[in-house]
């Protein structure tokens, strides 16, 4: 872009004088040139240094593009100034009719060509500047913890196994697990989830994200090319270097557009030369050649690429693969793994039953499981201290714990033991659920104090309260939803019934998911696969697009053609927004840039002359620069397009 801008105004400063000292130009506007002396050499000399100096992109890409025998834009533009130059030369000397000096209109081609390609590689950079700034998210220093002193140092010098501090406000420098605090944190950066997560000791963090309210102590656990941001980065990069069948259909487009330019050239020097006007049949080659060169059509394709998985990226899409993201608009259903991807693929409290007459309320049970399970790490016991902490309530400190693998655990609190367990520790003690519940996919515990079952809790894999949302937008948009797990049949339907899905696949080894997923299209269906695990791959790799949803495991996210760097589900509805919206301006561009060569040679080569309606060469340099701003602009309005769920109506 700074070679273009170089060139750009020093040929408009030496462009000047060629034009004002042009005797045609001071002809047209009916001024009176100095005749003889140096004042004649002024045009063929500047017009010289131009179609060296400002003309070398051009000239230099001709010659590459010979090389490499791929005609294109560039050997258009490069026949069309080495003619005029030539011509201008002749004229000049004496050896052609002086009808044949085009240094003026020679010089202004060269600018407007310049000034085309600056303002096309702004486009461009526009995107990749976007694209560095992820790396810039990264502070500019760290807080490292060095025995009991604090030292600043430079992110990049951070290594695996560092402890970090991050202030109130500050940014992670380095992906970690925080060992101490807890905080909000804002990850839009990455998940393109535009609320803060809270996130507590044990709990892994994300290099660029903001700590908003409180400050931590993180343990780092990749650095430099290992952390999220550099994947990110990577796979963005890979994703605009990727091919796809409109970029294929662009290129070939481009080369048939090239030979067409050629040939309309050749033909129109023949005609107007036949028709006893040499000069009009150089003047309309040159305009030819200029207004055909499929500059535009070169940008049409990668412009959108570029700035849609940029865009995506922002919003915690991550493409792969730009055919997965082409594939997206056409699909027809969309299957989501249950567990981890539509749920939680945790335990999460879901009712609390004190046991009338022993006089304990729910909170009270709530509060003695987790004084009892404080210490466990069972998943059951996190979600159950978890839920305590979300209802404030008081937890006493136990002691004596113990805990028997089938049983459960034992401990005291507040001076009385205090049991929690399952349907085996009841049995134990020759008890019995005094309100049963006949809801599948429930997990019951159960409390007892001092040998007295005081209540029961119901622990579930928790549903993702955007779920729902997600399979109802996906309706609206006329694409069918099913579910894929290997749960019981009856779990299966009470989760899709909630969910409102149109096909449950429950019972469903992980070996057999990707056979599940080639039935459905063999049916006739274009299958976008969601998933986060290990068992997913293979599905996700069978699936005409497949997506890997949060953290998913590397074997997935290298299964997959889309990856979301959230985990929310609504994020899929986004990604057909964004394949549907990029598709769209693909063929807007390649429409524009295909159809406007094919008004603008004919009327180049001077079919409308005889009626009076002539194409000067310069002017038809201005129309081809303009095309091709046309088809950025186009490209840029993707910009608006905001993917975040909530503003797509999901």
């Amino acid at each position: 872009m700074e070679r273009f801008r170089r060139l750009f105004w020093g040929s408009l400063v030496l462009t000047v004088p060629v034009v004002v000292l042009s005797p045609m130009f001071a002809l047209l506007l009916g001024y009176e040139l100095p005749t003889g002396g140096v004042v004649v050499w002024v045009p063929p000399v500047l017009g010289t240094v131009l179609f060296v100096w400002g003309g070398s992109p051009f000239l230099g890409g001709a010659v590459s593009e010979l090389r490499a025998r791929r005609p294109g834009m560039m050997l258009l533009i490069g026949l069309a100034i080495t003619v005029a130059f030539v011509a201008s030369w002749g004229a000049t000397l004496g050896l052609l009719s002086h009808s044949l000096e085009f240094w003026w209109e020679l010089a202004l081609l060269i600018v407007i060509m310049l000034l085309g390609h600056w303002l096309e590689m702004r486009s461009l950079a526009r995107t990749t500047s976007a694209l560095d700034s992820l790396a810039a998210l990264l502070p500019d220093t760290a807080e490292v913890v060095r025995g009991e002193a604090v030292e600043l140092i430079a992110p990049s010098e951070l290594v695996v196994g560092d402890f970090v501090l991050v202030r109130p406000g500050g940014r992670v420098p380095a992906d970690g697990r925080i060992i101490e605090g807890e905080a909000d944190l804002d990850e839009s950066m990455v998940t393109g989830e535009s609320r803060p997560v809270h996130r507590a000791s044990g709990d892994l963090v994300t290099a660029g994200t903001v700590s908003t309210d409180s400050g931590l102590r993180v343990e780092v656990t990749a650095t430099g090319d290992d952390t999220v941001l550099a994947g990110i980065r990577r796979l963005v990069e890979q994703a605009q270097s990727s091919s796809s069948r409109a970029q294929r259909l662009a290129d070939r487009a481009a080369g048939w557009l090239f030979w067409f330019a050629l040939i309309a050239a050749a033909a129109t020097g023949v005609v107007w030369i036949l028709l006893g006007q040499p000069d009009q049949a150089v003047a309309r080659v040159i305009t030819v050649l200029v207004i055909a060169c499929p500059h535009a059509l070169g940008l049409a394709i990668p412009l959108v690429v570029a700035i849609a998985t940029e865009r995506s990226a922002r919003a915690g899409v991550l493409v792969k693969d730009r055919l997965a993201l082409e594939r997206m608009r056409t699909v027809t259903t969309v299957v989501f793994d249950k567990t981890g991807t539509l749920t939680r693929g945790r335990p999460a409290l879901v009712a609390v039953d004190p046991v009338p007459g022993t006089e304990a309320t729910a909170d009270q049970v709530l509060a003695f499981a987790a004084a009892a399970e404080a210490d466990s790490e069972h998943p059951l016991a996190r979600a159950i201290v978890q839920a305590a902490a979300e209802r404030e309530l008081k937890v006493a400190a136990a002691t004596g714990f113990t805990s028997q693998p089938a049983l459960g655990v034992t401990a005291r609190v507040d001076g009385v033991e205090v049991a929690v367990g399952g349907p085996r520790l009841l049995a134990e003690r020759a008890l019995i659920d005094p309100a049963p519940i006949a809801a599948t996919g429930v997990t019951r515990l159960f409390v007892l104090r001092d040998g007295v079952l005081v209540g029961a809790l119901s622990l579930a894999d928790e549903i993702r309260p955007e779920s729902a949302q997600a399979v109802a937008a996906l309706h609206r948009r006329g694409i069918r939803v099913a579910m894929i797990t290997g749960d019981a049949q009856s779990v299966a339907d009470e989760v899709g019934a909630e969910l409102g899905v149109d096909r449950v696949l429950a019972e469903v080894r992980p070996d057999d998911k990707a056979a599940r997923v080639a039935e459905l299209q063999s049916a006739g269906e274009r299958v976008a696969m969601v998933g986060d695990g290990v068992n997913d791959a293979p599905a996700l790799a069978q699936a005409d697009v497949g997506l890997a949803i949060g953290a998913g495991t590397d074997v997935a996210i290298a299964s997959a053609g889309v990856i979301l760097a959230g985990d929310d589900p609504r994020t899929v509805v986004s990604v057909i927004e964004l394949s549907r919206a990029s598709y769209r301006k693909m063929l807007q561009n390649l429409w524009w840039a295909a159809g406007y060569n094919l008004v603008a040679v004919p009327l180049a080569a001077g079919l409308l002359v005889p009626f009076g309606v002539s194409l000067p060469m310069e002017l038809g340099a201005v129309l081809m620069s303009a095309s091709t701003i046309v088809v950025a602009a186009n490209a840029q309005l993707l910009r608006w397009l905001d993917l975040r769920p909530d503003r797509l109506g999901v």
